[in-house]
């Protein structure tokens, strides 16, 4: 359970949102909306107690799971499946049992005695947290988020971002937390995984927040919605399904639009009686009057919702370059005895569109790391052409430097251009005023993708390398991302499972990891996207 009294959030000056205040119990499914940079995922982080409230407080009782969007917890030398077991402290003790099972075997009998009392101590435990019934569970939830044998067998440190994504959701699903916070769960998921894990919501018990442009996955779980409105600083509390939400939303504005018109409509008028009275001393009081009374008529109106600002986006002119201005050939990939791909070969040519398929785990964001230079592949040459010019975007915003500022990140992808042109592009980005000091770090997930994306915007790239661009944006700015993939001039690789921006890039190639076979694309290729 949560409580939250009198919250209060600032980012620096900022005030996010203020005299917030609400409680979460078990069967409350909470949908958390609002526009890109309204502080949903600050919210979070203070009511999974990351960060502190500038005043108020959240009281927790139970466990509370959370999935950031960027998880980097877990030591990552562990084992993908004893992260997932350690949350209910199972997998730090079925280690001790193989050690244990394994020293008993000693020729030092001293040695073998201690391992079989530390054995059957330790067995003892386990089974008494659920044992092997737990460990099946845990093996079926991993199994339904598309996590094989194969990466709960690897370090969490060989994972890519996705992996270590999909592990952090399997732990807090088997976890038993009695309250989850789930900021978009469903980022690298395949499509059978986001079907699972809508009925995994639907039936759990517990309390749950969750932030998502899953409308699906939404509008099938939550019983509440909370929608944060940035121009007024608050938080909305529907206590609806998110389609009934939708349709008392929509009431409720009209409702205010119309009040206001017709308020503004009486005040007007009786200011222009106001200013004729006013010309004459006989009738100052009556014009006095008039104008308090329209003062009030406008005081007492609720505020209408301003409409979301949106970023706008068009990917840059790219710069002159030859005709093959990217080749790769004979790229593999291992970590350790694991192969994640071999011999792939690929050419990008001046304005060609390439999509990347392949199950998750394929290598897709491998490859593009290593096209992009940030790593080297094993065997194999990746050829820069004449005037090449990158422009990565990386899904786990590892180009941006968490460190610096906003304005540095953009000063850094585009050295040639002023302070102000930056802070101009910024702008159009809805980084605004001291928005542009922030350090990068402190950036919701969307916000973090707006400003890779503006990175992009000042570089002048010709060949874009794009790892699912659309992720962590709502709905308008994800429209945005399409019609500048529709009208962008230079090369595209793309990783995406989002079927709209595949459709939208209108590829002439595709790639399938992890063999790395390549043919042109084809509908039948399109019904692979949300599956790959």
């Amino acid at each position: 359970m949560l409580a939250v009294h009198d919250l209060e959030i600032r980012v620096g000056a900022r005030v996010l949102m203020s005299d917030v205040s609400f409680r979460v119990s078990d069967g409350d499914k909470i949908g958390l909306v609002g526009r890109n940079g309204a502080g949903k995922t600050t919210l979070t982080k203070v009511l999974a107690g990351d960060v502190l409230p500038s005043a108020g407080r959240v009281d927790r009782s139970g466990e509370i799971g959370y999935l950031p969007q960027d998880p980097r917890s877990g030591d990552p030398e562990m084992l993908a499946r004893t992260r997932i077991l350690d949350a209910r402290g199972l997998g730090t003790i079925a280690i001790g049992m193989r050690e244990a099972s394994e020293a008993m075997g000693s020729g030092d009998a001293d040695a073998a005695a201690r391992a079989m009392r530390k054995y059957a101590s330790l067995t003892e435990r386990f089974e008494a947290l659920g044992g092997y019934a737990a460990e099946a569970e845990a093996a079926s939830i991993a199994h339904n988020l598309a996590l094989p044998d194969r990466i709960l067998d690897q370090p969490l440190k060989t994972l890519s971002g996705g992996q270590r994504r999909r592990i952090e959701l399997a732990r807090i699903l088997f976890s038993d937390a009695g309250t989850m916070i789930l900021d978009e769960p469903t980022n690298h998921l395949d499509a059978d995984s986001v079907v699972w894990l809508r009925d995994f919501l639907k039936s759990y018990k517990g309390g749950l927040i969750v932030i998502s442009h899953d409308v699906e996955l939404v509008g099938e779980t939550v019983n509440r919605v909370f929608y944060l409105d940035a121009n007024r600083q608050v938080i909305d509390i529907y206590n609806m399904t998110w389609k009934n939400y939708l349709r008392q939303r929509a009431a409720d504005e009209e409702r205010r639009k119309k009040e206001r018109a017709n308020a503004e409509k009486k005040a007007t008028a009786l200011q222009q009686q106001a200013a004729k009275f006013g010309a004459k001393a006989t009738k100052a009081a009556a014009a006095h009057q008039m104008m308090a009374r329209a003062e009030k008529l406008l005081a007492g109106l609720e505020e209408v919702r301003q409409e979301d600002r949106v970023a706008k986006l068009r990917f840059p002119k790219p710069a002159a370059c030859g005709r093959t201005p990217l080749t790769a050939s004979g790229l593999s990939k291992s970590y350790g005895s694991l192969e994640i791909f071999t011999d792939v070969d690929l050419a990008i040519d001046r304005g060609s569109k390439v999509v990347v398929l392949g199950l998750n785990g394929a290598g897709k964001t491998t490859l593009l790391r290593i096209l992009a230079g940030v790593d080297a592949a094993d065997t194999g040459v990746v050829e820069a052409g004449h005037g090449l010019k990158i422009g990565y975007y990386a899904q786990e915003h590892e180009n941006l430097d968490v460190s610096r500022s906003v304005l540095d990140n953009m000063m850094s992808a585009a050295p040639d251009i002023s302070a102000t042109e930056a802070r101009k592009v910024l702008g159009s980005f809805l980084f605004t005023g001291d928005d542009v000091l922030k350090p990068a770090g402190v950036l919701s997930g969307g916000e973090k993708t707006r400003l890779s994306l503006a990175t992009l915007v000042v570089s002048s790239a010709n060949v874009l390398l794009l790892d699912e661009p659309t992720n962590n944006l709502d709905p308008a700015s994800r429209e945005e991302i399409l019609g500048a993939l529709a009208h962008y001039e230079g090369a595209v690789v793309l990783v995406s499972h989002d079927e709209g921006a595949v459709e939208a890039l209108n590829p002439e190639r595709v790639l399938i990891l992890p063999d790395g076979v390549e043919d042109l694309w084809g509908r039948d290729y399109a019904d692979l996207v949300a599956l790959a």
